[in-house]
C-alpha cells in the first residue's frame, strides 16, 4: 500500500498505506462504464410481489418475448440460471432491457444473449436486481401484481414491486450483502465511475467471510469500517492511482527473487486500498489467483480487480497492527484496530490525529446509513 504525498517504508513483509484526505492533483486514469457483477443467481424461481415469479410469457423462447409477472408453476418459463457472467437466463436466452434502453419504463424482455451492458444484472443484498448500465431496478409495472404485468426498468425506490428473491449461487457470491447500491451511493455519492457497486459485490467471491461472519450488526460494523478505510484512502472513492508520480520508482524491492517484471515504476499505490509495491502485488496475486506480478494494471482497470485486492489486505493482513482489519471488527476488538492495521505507524498513539478522525468521522456516517451502532474502541 502507499502514500500519495510522500515515500513510505515498511518492512517488505508488511504493507505500507495510507491516503492522506484532500488529494488535490488530478485523477490521471478514468475508467468508464460498469464492471458489472454475476447476479446471485442458481437455477430457481425469481419471486417478488404477491409471491409470483419472473415469467417467460407462454414460454416462448422467440426474441423479443415478454418477460411478465405470472403466478409459480414450476415450468422451464420461470427457470433462471446465472452462468457466473452477470446475465439471467431462462430458455438458453437472456434478460434483456428492449433497446438497450436506460429510461424509466424500458420493458424487460427475453433476447439471445450478446454481452450487452443491456443484459446485465446485479442482485443485491437489499433484494433488488439493478441493471448496471441504467442504475436502475428491476419493477413490476404500476405496481401490478395480475398474471401478465409487464416487468420493466424504474429508477429504484425501494418499493415492494422492485424486491425480488433469487435462489443463491450460480455466480458464486454470497447473498444478502449488507450494504445496499442505493446506501452505497449515499455513502460515496461523488465515487469515479470505476469504483462500481457491482465490482464490489463480484469482488465479495473472494473472500466470503468478509461482511458475513457473526451477528447482523457485526457483519454491518465490519462493511462500514471497509469502507470508511476505503473512503479515506481514495478522497471518497474519486482516486484510482497514487496521485504523486514521482513516487512510482520507489515501490520495486529488487532483493526480491522474482524482480520486478513490470518495470521499475510499475508497482505504484491502485485500488481501493492502494495496492503497492512488487511483493504486495505478487501476494496479492497468488491468493486471488491472478497474475498482478507481471500485470499491476489491471488493479486500475478491472474494477472487481481492484475492489478484490482491497478486500485481500482487509481479510489476510495484518500490517503495522497485530491483528487482520476482518479480525478486529468480527472479534469486536473495534475500529480503531482497524486503522492500526492499515496505516498504524504513521496515524496511531497520537503520531496524526487528524487522520484518525478523517476514518472515525466517515465510519460513524456510515454506520448511520447502515443503522448500527458504530461500537466502541474507535481510535487507535
Amino acid at each position: 500500500m502507499s502514500t500519495p504525498q510522500h515515500t513510505r517504508t515498511f518492512s517488505p513483509r508488511r504493507v505500507g498505506l495510507g491516503r492522506t484526505a484532500g488529494v488535490v492533483a488530478a485523477f490521471a486514469v478514468l475508467a468508464t462504464g460498469f464492471a458489472s457483477a454475476p447476479a446471485h443467481a442458481a437455477d430457481g424461481q425469481i419471486t417478488g410481489l404477491a409471491g409470483k415469479c419472473v415469467d417467460v410469457a407462454g414460454a416462448n423462447s422467440a426474441n423479443g418475448t415478454a418477460v411478465q409477472l405470472y403466478d409459480c408453476n414450476g415450468t422451464s418459463a420461470q427457470n433462471w440460471s446465472n452462468p457466473g457472467d452477470g446475465t439471467l437466463r431462462a430458455l438458453g436466452k437472456c434478460l434483456d432491457v428492449v433497446d438497450r434502453s436506460t429510461a424509466d419504463g424500458a420493458a424487460v424482455q427475453l433476447w439471445d444473449c450478446s454481452g450487452g451492458a443491456n443484459q446485465q444484472w446485479v442482485v443485491t443484498g437489499a433484494h433488488d436486481i439493478v441493471n448496471p448500465a441504467a442504475n436502475k431496478c428491476l419493477d413490476v409495472r404500476d405496481n401490478n401484481s395480475a398474471n401478465g404485468t409487464r416487468l420493466q426498468i424504474w429508477s429504484c425506490t425501494g418499493a415492494a414491486n422492485q424486491k425480488w428473491n433469487a435462489p443463491a449461487g450460480g455466480g458464486g457470491v454470497p447473498s444478502g450483502f449488507v450494504v445496499g447500491e442505493a446506501q452505497f451511493n449515499q455513502m460515496f455519492p461523488n465515487r469515479n465511475g470505476f469504483y462500481t457497486y457491482s465490482g464490489l459485490v463480484q469482488a465479495l467471491n473472494s473472500h466470503p467471510a468478509f461482511a458475513n461472519t457473526g451477528s447482523d450488526t457485526v457483519k454491518k460494523q465490519e462493511a462500514a469500517a471497509f469502507l470508511a478505510n476505503v473512503s479515506h484512502e481514495t478522497g471518497g472513492l474519486v482516486y484510482v492511482v497514487e496521485q504523486n508520480t514521482a513516487n512510482y520508482p520507489n515501490y520495486c524491492d529488487w532483493s526480491r527473487p522474482y524482480g520486478c517484471p513490470a518495470g521499475q515504476a510499475a508497482y505504484y499505490g491502485r485500488g481501493p486500498l492502494q495496492l503497492s509495491w512488487n511483493f504486495n502485488y505478487k501476494a496479492a496475486g497468488d491468493s486471488l489467483g491472478i497474475d498482478l506480478l507481471d500485470n499491476p494494471w489491471l488493479v486500475q482497470n478491472d474494477a472487481a480487480v481492484a475492489w478484490k485486492t482491497g478486500l485481500w489486505y482487509w481479510n489476510t493482513q495484518s500490517g503495522p497492527g497485530t491483528m487482520t482489519p476482518h479480525d478486529a471488527m468480527v472479534n469486536q476488538a473495534g475500529f480503531g484496530q482497524t486503522i492500526r492495521s492499515i496505516n498504524g505507524s504513521l496515524e496511531c498513539d497520537g503520531r496524526n490525529p487528524a487522520q484518525v478522525q478523517s476514518r472515525v468521522d466517515a465510519y460513524q456516517r456510515f454506520t448511520q446509513i447502515l443503522g448500527v451502532s458504530p461500537g466502541g474502541n474507535l481510535y487507535c
